[in-house]
């Protein structure tokens, strides 16, 4: 990954907590709730899977920089979504952790020499090797991601 490349996916991660809040600022609860589909999350779900994500990354790339050889756990998503009240918790609430989880992630992938971006953990889903700069790519990409799906939401709630 090249210092440019870098500076562009820490940016866009910095970015995305701000970007998020700007969205679902003032939405009504009935916009919040709205699902297209029954397996389809509503933005409450969205803002609890940035969150619950934000928690993910924290947990695995502070095991791909200190530990020896790890394997990183799988997570059931969509069982999260069901099982720990995104739907219940104010959608505030989920943003301000989203930011605060997202900056002390930044805070650490900052402070890295570049080779410390090719540590690596082993993910038994991939079934191969996960780097820091994998993970540092995915951060500044997935927000545009799911932010993109809370303005389709919104679109469709009306």
């Amino acid at each position: 990954m090249t210092e440019a490349d870098l500076a562009k996916y820490l940016e866009a991660a910095e970015n995305s907590p701000r970007q998020v809040a700007m969205a679902v600022a003032a939405l009504p609860d009935k916009t919040l709730r709205y699902k297209p589909a029954a397996e389809e999350r509503c933005i409450l779900e969205i803002l609890g899977h940035l969150a619950d994500s934000e928690i993910v990354y924290a947990h695995r790339l502070r095991q791909m920089l200190a530990d020896v050889n790890p394997v990183i756990a799988s997570i059931d998503q969509d069982a999260w979504a069901r099982n720990l009240g995104h739907t219940e918790t104010p959608p505030a609430e989920m943003i301000a952790l989203y930011g605060l989880n997202r900056h002390a992630n930044l805070r650490l992938l900052r402070r890295l020499k570049p080779d410390q971006l090719e540590k690596s953990a082993y993910d038994p889903e991939r079934k191969k090797d996960v780097t820091v700069a994998e993970y540092v790519e995915k951060m500044g990409a997935r927000g545009a991601i799911h932010l993109q799906q809370i303005e389709e939401l919104k679109k469709q709630a009306k």
